[in-house]
């Protein structure tokens, strides 16, 4: 199999001896449907390209390219101390960002408070009051003042992780709830204002600078302690980018006559890069997870890479297998429990790639304990050749946005910034990402990689921290394009 990044020890690879004809045959089958080659990587990245071009046009495409109205990168000289709201999905994150005189540096204090599940499904006005409260909790521990009205006022940049058009920095006007808030009355608004009544209401010491995309964030956070990082991504529970665009390769944006030159950091939302399913190499199995999805026909390449989509694939294909009468998968097994959808995650296939053991012990522990399935030694090895077959496809397109970036802007040499589960976690997808974009690119072998993806710093703290300081230099220095709320900046 060409391209499919670190492989097995031989000695474990020769125990497929083992494995009955049957079994054999479905490997080969599965190999054959999600395996990635060469030239699919550049077939995907060259129509990437154009969905991106399409996406910053007038017209618009499925990848949104949504303008963030962050207009440039940090110095690393910036400073000051600044707020960082975080809001997900299960956790709210309130951090204190100090901005240090040295290039880069920065000391942050944080804490999280828990998200009640109550309050997902409440009323808009229950949510605000909450986040206010956790800010204040916050604001009275570490700045142990009795009157909070004596402070000056902290800027703030909030990260709030839901789909939100922005037509000015510090605003969002919220499309749909998603990670299971569904709170009426707020989706179609924006949510700036609600935000900044509920702290008015308590007189907390705080202006909204800015309110930015976890992605915007990881790229801004990124470049402060590393001048050659130009992009940003996220690979986990969903897949994302973004990136430094000129205004003057912005049609949709024509209207405001910026400066051609001028940058602006586009957040692309590439989860819904080919919904027209023109070039991705779906199988039978991604059919099935998009036409079950509460939102069939959307995020297409998100659902064959992110982590919320892994683990379910390879339950549907275990399922069809054990139910498949040519092959012989969990004979006279009870698995009711790999029947229900969405019971296994990312970290199951990373348990099983990362199982050290010749025979898979840990595997088989792993099915037992899990899912009530005892395996023989030929599933075992089926169900480690089906994970690593899963694992490899997903980080091997996860490629193709990042090679279709560099590609678009004719970036030949750089550093790009990774955040996420999938990332951090799963085993390998490093190293088969940085194939994939090897073979994408056609780099000179024994070339060092001129791109290279790394880990990176932490986007929703430090980089909200950080846009909010761009954006009052902004305001300072007169550079008034997409924000709102001018007076109150500084």
């Amino acid at each position: 199999m060409v391209g499919l990044g670190p492989r097995r020890q031989p000695s474990r690879k020769g125990s497929m001896a083992d494995v009955p004809d049957d079994l054999l045959e479905q490997i080969r089958y599965l190999e054959r449907i999600f395996t990635v080659d060469q030239a699919k990587l550049k077939e995907v990245t060259k129509h990437f390209i154009k969905e991106l071009e399409k996406g910053l046009s007038v017209e618009g495409g499925s990848i949104p390219m949504n303008p963030t109205w962050v207009m440039g990168f940090p110095d690393g000289y910036e400073t000051g101390s600044y707020l960082a709201l975080d809001m997900g999905g299960t956790n709210l994150r309130v951090c204190e960002i100090i901005l240090l005189e040295e290039k880069g540096e920065f000391d942050i204090i944080q804490s999280k408070y828990r998200m009640p599940d109550e309050l997902k499904t409440g009323e808009s006005e229950e949510l605000w009051e909450y986040i206010a409260d956790c800010i204040q909790q916050f604001i009275e521990y570490h700045h142990e003042v009795e009157d909070l009205e004596k402070l000056d006022k902290i800027p703030l940049g909030f990260t709030f992780s839901f789909p939100a058009t922005q037509t000015y920095i510090d605003n969002g006007v919220l499309q749909r709830w998603t990670k299971g808030f569904d709170i009426s009355g707020v989706e179609g608004k924006d949510v700036a204002p609600l935000f900044e009544a509920a702290i008015a209401k308590r007189k907390l010491p705080i202006r909204l600078s800015a309110l930015i995309n976890d992605t915007t964030g990881t790229l801004i956070a990124s470049a402060y302690t590393d001048d050659t990082m130009k992009i940003g991504c996220i690979f986990g529970t969903g897949c994302n980018a973004a990136y430094m665009e000129n205004c003057g390769s912005v049609p949709k944006i024509a209207s405001y006559n910026l400066p051609p030159d001028m940058p602006i950091a586009i957040n692309c939302e590439y989860g819904a890069f080919d919904n027209e399913h023109y070039v991705l190499p779906r199988t039978p199995y991604d059919i099935v997870i998009d036409e079950d999805s509460p939102r069939p026909g959307q995020q297409a390449f998100e659902k064959m890479i992110a982590g919320l989509y892994l683990g379910e694939l390879f339950r549907l294909v275990l399922v069809d297998l054990h139910d498949n009468k040519s092959c012989k998968v969990f004979q006279g097994q009870d698995i009711s429990k790999l029947r229900k959808a969405y019971t296994l995650d990312s970290s199951f296939l990373s348990m099983i790639e990362e199982d050290p053991f010749e025979n898979l012990s840990e595997t088989g522990d792993l099915f037992r304990r899990e899912l009530g399935i005892t395996t023989n030694k030929p599933e075992l090895e089926l169900c480690r050749r089906l994970a690593e077959l899963i694992g490899t496809r997903a980080a091997r397109l996860s490629a193709c946005g990042v090679a279709a970036i560099c590609t678009k802007k004719n970036i030949k040499s750089c550093h790009v910034g990774a955040d996420g589960s999938v990332f951090n976690k799963y085993p390998h997808f490093k190293a088969r990402g940085a194939v994939a974009l090897r073979e994408i690119l056609d780099w000179e072998k024994g070339q060092k990689d001129p791109i290279s993806i790394l880990a990176a710093e932490d986007g929703s703290g430090v980089g909200a921290a950080l846009i909010a300081a761009l954006t009052i230099k902004r305001v300072k220095e007169g550079n008034l394009a997409g924000i709102r709320n001018v007076e109150g900046m500084i």
